[in-house]
């Protein structure tokens, strides 16, 4: 292993290093858990096979995929104002959600044997990395960091969630309306229960949207979050299992080309994708205390940033300008400007999601 400790900069380790350890971790978890839940883990109906799969199926797109990328010059557009190390990967293909998304929902579906639960995230997925794609390509072609207005955007995501919404609110039981908490206790929400489930959908593909700015982040966090979600979903869906463990699979195989150094980029095309699978399939099984646990990353990146702005509207002056609470928005952008390293950064997120999705699983046994 590359790794090495360095008195100046604490624990240092490669791209690849890091991705593999992730990869390797996340393997011998869908193992360990598909041994105690009695499922032989080289069978359709287990986490590991879907898991390792999508992984290679992803890796060994992105070969063909990302040299196709460079050749269009889907360059990503680098803002001037954030991390000047960021500016190097000026140029960088991005929208790699076009390769490792489908491979995710595809592979389930067929996996499933197209199960409608399946059929019905796998299109909310691919719904939301629609609106990611037009976004990614408005950027491409107008080569700045603009894409669609944040306006239509929203109201691709209202217009999309509530779709799903009225699928869940005519397929699913009744009892759906109510969040189950742990120790058997629940909250009725009744008619409310809809505009809550639409703003989870929009705030969790949001969440993971704001969490993609460093190489490797948001795919090695999503990737956990997904499997421990496929864990918890086992026992009364196992088709959303495999869809989970398809989606988290995709993404290590993703890492593979988006690593640090990244060769590629997911773009809003692929993290606005993934965070819509996760609240659609927490919303289907009635996790949402779990998914709260799982997306603290995803929560707190996204606390970052509205913590930003209302304390800079709340302290401006006179001349317009007001102070800022941390140098750059989201936290990770804080945390480089602040002398950690990109895999720094990363590897401390991975160590803290893979906490968080022991906490998840835990909570949502109870």
């Amino acid at each position: 292993m590359d790794a090495k400790l360095s008195p100046n900069q604490g624990l240092n380790i490669t791209g690849i290093g890091l991705v593999s350890l992730l990869g390797v971790g996340l393997g011998v978890a869908a193992l360990v858990l598909d041994v105690m839940a009695g499922r032989l883990p080289w069978l359709a109906t287990s986490l590991t096979m879907p898991l390792l799969l999508c992984a290679l199926i992803s890796a060994a797109a992105g070969y063909w995929v990302v040299p196709w990328l460079q050749a269009l010059k889907a360059g990503q557009v680098i803002r001037e104002d954030g991390p000047q190390a960021h500016l190097k990967k000026a140029g960088t293909p991005t929208m790699g959600g076009i390769f490792f998304i489908p491979v995710a929902t595809i592979v389930a579906c067929v996996w499933s044997g197209f199960d409608r639960h399946v059929l019905a995230v796998s299109a909310l997925t691919l719904s939301y990395g629609f609106i990611g794609w037009l976004d990614d390509w408005q950027i491409l072609r107008r080569k700045s960091n603009k894409g669609i207005s944040p306006k239509t955007k929203l109201a691709l995501q209202i217009g999309f969630a509530a779709l799903f919404c009225l699928w869940l609110m005519y397929s699913q039981p009744s009892n759906i309306t109510s969040i189950a908490l742990p120790l058997g206790f629940s909250i009725p929400l009744g008619l409310l229960f809809w505009p809550f489930a639409g703003f989870v959908l929009v705030a969790e593909s949001n969440a993971t949207n704001l969490t993609d700015g460093i190489d490797g982040l948001a795919g090695g966090t999503v990737a956990t979050a997904m499997l421990a979600l496929g864990a918890l979903t086992a026992p009364t869906s196992l088709p959303l299992m495999i869809f989970c463990a398809s989606v988290s699979g995709s993404c290590l195989g993703f890492l593979a080309h988006n690593r640090n150094p990244a060769r590629v980029f997911m773009g809003d095309t692929g993290s606005l994708a993934l965070g819509g699978a996760l609240a659609a399939v927490a919303l289907i099984t009635n996790s949402l205390a779990a998914l709260f646990i799982l997306s603290g990353i995803f929560f707190v990146e996204t606390l970052s940033v509205m913590a930003q702005v209302g304390y800079y509207k709340a302290t401006k002056g006179s001349d317009g300008k007001g102070k800022r609470l941390f140098k750059m928005a989201p936290l990770h952008h804080h945390l480089e400007l602040s002398g950690w390293s990109e895999l720094q950064v990363v590897a401390v997120f991975y160590i803290i999601s893979a906490i968080l999705a022991l906490c998840g699983f835990a909570i949502g046994k109870f």
